[in-house]
């Protein structure tokens, strides 16, 4: 069940956990509704870093909870999610809480942002999926209160941040079902249910539309399997769209999510290991379609196309063989060398369609390439493109939102290794393992004509092997806050000529 939040101005009466944030020093704080006992905390090593938190008994079984902020400059959006976060794992199983935001503030983090980011690192915390658990858990928090002042500022940052938690949650869902239950005809019927709840235009192609429209990647990866394709394509159009450049444009992002819904890796099969956690392959289409649920309610001004191709990727007796070669959309054709460098097939055909309909930029999210783990670990998405201000704008959405990213190049040298004999392009590099991450960009850059484009590879983050912070063990929904922001945000890119690329 969501927790229903409420902002107020003074503390309500019926609270079973109190949130109270303390800054570095434990010194106190502008506002701050109760007493805090120093020497208590002091004597249990509470020491108020970014993220602690500490449960004292208060007056009348009210719960307690310093959290911990670190120094007050260095207080930003992460910090408050951290601090919100460490509240709802601290505060037990209080059903009412309150949670008082400091009246002390840095500058650029007004009553509005720290009331979004602090609901935000509640309600991810809080977050369980149990859909398949026998016994029903203890209900945890159900309403919760945001205490501060400037109610109008509190309230709307109370609302978005509810609402892209939501989102987060959501793909969180989608990715933890189990493979056999998420499949690429109920993700088909997931995008209707979206777009007939939230005003989106849709459309699915099966696989008889898939091959008649040319998208031979997708059919391609499609074959080794007996669950059908799918195609998904969501249109969400701004009722008070922003001004764009020139007469009655508005700006437009395309969105292209990997939809693999499970991957054994084809004829190329991955170990029984590597199997284990490979639902979480179509992390990218599960970001993109909850990004698209919330943009109507947060009122983005841009319009935004979202294109998923989803299908399993099986060793089935039709499977794809590697030396095979399979034409994409674009006309352009790839020898398939390894029937586990699946993605990349998919999404050059749901590139190629994103470029078809010319928007001003296109992103792509995907859990692409075991090498960007290996470089940067299962905290940090990769990110690359061929457009430095999409690319600027996709980094700075993600700071904002808390999921950090790490700008990778696309060498023009590279592209040799991905030359094959007898096509277009080879589905893999030589030699074999060399900058797997970066060949892989390479690849997808070939199916996004000249339109700012710009690939996040969130193989790494896409899920967690631990609950921790607002994470839980399995998917944690990575790249919906970055997508939103992004949205919320967005300006065509200026385009660029090829030699400042």
């Amino acid at each position: 069940m969501p927790i229903a939040f409420t902002t107020a101005g003074e503390l309500p009466h019926d609270l079973d956990a109190l949130g109270i944030p303390v800054f570095a020093g434990l010194e106190p704080l502008p506002g701050v509704p109760v007493e805090i006992d120093r020497r208590f905390c002091e004597q249990r090593g509470f020491e108020a870093k970014a993220g602690e938190a500490l449960a004292l008994q208060g007056d009348d079984d009210v719960t307690v909870v310093v959290v911990g902020l670190g120094a007050l400059e260095e207080v930003g959006r992460e910090t408050l999610r951290k601090a919100g976060a460490a509240f709802a794992r601290t505060s037990g199983h209080a059903a009412a809480a309150a949670f008082s935001l400091p009246g002390a503030r840095p500058a650029g983090v007004d009553a509005g942002t720290a009331a979004e980011a602090v609901v935000e690192g509640i309600a991810l915390a809080a977050y369980e999926f149990t859909t398949y658990k026998g016994r029903a858990r203890p209900t945890g928090l159900e309403r919760l209160s945001v205490v501060g002042d400037d109610a109008a500022a509190l309230g709307a940052g109370v609302v978005r941040g509810a609402r892209i938690a939501e989102a987060v949650c959501m793909a969180r869902d989608l990715v933890n079902e189990p493979a056999g239950a998420m499949t690429p005809r109920r993700l088909a019927d997931v995008a209707r249910e979206l777009a007939d709840r939230h005003g989106l235009s849709v459309t699915i192609l099966d696989e008889v539309a898939i091959a008649s429209e040319g998208l031979g990647g997708l059919a391609g990866v499609a074959q080794g399997s007996d669950e059908p394709p799918r195609l998904i394509e969501l249109v969400y159009q701004p009722s008070s769209p922003a001004p764009g450049v020139g007469d009655g444009h508005v700006p437009t992002v395309a969105l292209v999510g990997k939809g693999i819904t499970f991957d054994s890796g084809g004829l190329s099969i991955k170990t029984a290991d590597g199997m284990m956690t490979m639902k979480t392959d179509m992390s990218g289409a599960a970001a993109v379609l909850a990004t698209m649920s919330a943009l109507a309610d947060l009122a983005v001004a841009a319009k935004v196309i979202a294109i998923v191709p989803t299908t399993e990727n099986m060793p089935g007796g039709r499977a794809v063989k590697p030396g095979d070669v399979l034409k994409i959309r674009n006309g352009k054709t790839i020898e398939v060398l390894n029937t586990d460098a699946e993605g990349r097939l998919v999404l050059a055909d749901g590139l190629s369609l994103a470029a078809e309909a010319a928007p001003d930029a296109i992103v792509d999210v995907a859990t692409l390439t075991g090498a960007c783990v290996v470089a940067l670990g299962r905290q940090i998405a990769g990110l690359m493109g061929n457009n430095e201000d999409l690319v600027g704008q996709v980094r700075g959405a993600s700071e904002r939102a808390g999921e950090p990213v790490w700008h990778l190049p696309l060498p023009e040298e590279y592209r040799k290794g991905i030359e094959s004999e007898v096509a277009d392009m080879k589905n893999i590099s030589s030699p074999a393992g060399a900058g797997g991450a970066l060949t892989a960009g390479l690849i997808l850059g070939e199916f996004v004509g000249d339109v700012p484009w710009a690939h996040l590879d969130i193989a790494g983050p896409a899920r967690s092997d631990a609950d921790e912070g607002y994470t839980h063990k399995g998917a944690t929904g990575f790249g919906v806050r970055t997508l939103i922001e992004l949205a919320s945000q967005f300006a065509a890119p200026r385009r660029e000529t090829p030699a400042h690329r």
